[in-house]
């Protein structure tokens, strides 16, 4: 099981460009859909900042615009004739979507013009690595592979402050890398959780 989801992730990924989004989305099992949208949102996010660098100071901006666009395309086939499952893995990826575009939207305002920013560096970011053939979730100075766990059409929560960054994946992914991942100098250190089998794992559920 594990192996089908890690060479459906690559298919993903690999196919993203070649059709628009709203209609790759359906090729895929809602979980892997899912994961290959945090992978090209993070790549996208990357692709931005390399062109800020390269002088295009409005790149960030025009890709908040292209997030804005497809969000609003999922909105739109919310309303339309679904499948249960279907809809189910849209509301999700909408989900996501949202907090990717207020994260985005955040950087623009505080003016991040490079991806070594904090900012964007304490965020929860896919990538694919080719040479390996897997799928990595980055924090901070952390990194972990994907389990390829199994998880369904299942429902998010909505991401609100208390459970980003801080209040939920940065500690648990300190917990599981087994040091303390740096902190923005604003911020409060909070104690640091237990480990536990389930909260420490760094899987899907927590994307």
């Amino acid at each position: 099981m594990r192996s089908t989801v890690q060479k459906e992730i690559q298919e993903a990924v690999a196919a993203y460009e070649d059709k628009p989004r709203d209609q790759w989305l359906f090729d895929y099992p809602a979980q892997v859909g899912l994961t290959g949208s945090q992978v090209w949102w993070a790549t996208d996010v990357g692709i931005a900042f390399a062109r800020m660098e390269e002088g295009f100071d409005s790149a960030l901006k025009d890709y908040n615009k292209k997030q804005i666009t497809q969000l609003n395309s999922l909105i739109h086939m919310l309303v339309g004739d679904l499948t249960p499952g279907d809809r189910q893995k849209i509301m999700t990826i909408c989900t996501i979507d949202v907090h990717a575009r207020d994260v985005v939207a955040s950087l623009i305002t505080q003016k991040v013009t490079n991806g070594q920013a904090f900012a964007w560096l304490s965020q929860l970011r896919h990538r694919w690595d080719e040479e390996t053939k897997h799928c990595y979730v980055n924090i901070c100075d952390a990194q972990f592979q994907f389990s390829y766990e199994y998880l369904g059409n299942t429902n998010r929560l909505v991401i609100t402050p208390l459970t980003d960054r801080y209040r939920c994946y940065y500690f648990r992914a300190s917990a599981k890398a087994g040091f303390p991942l740096p902190l923005h100098p604003k911020t409060r250190p909070l104690p640091h959780p237990s480990i536990h089998p389930y909260t420490s794992s760094l899987h899907p559920s927590l994307s």
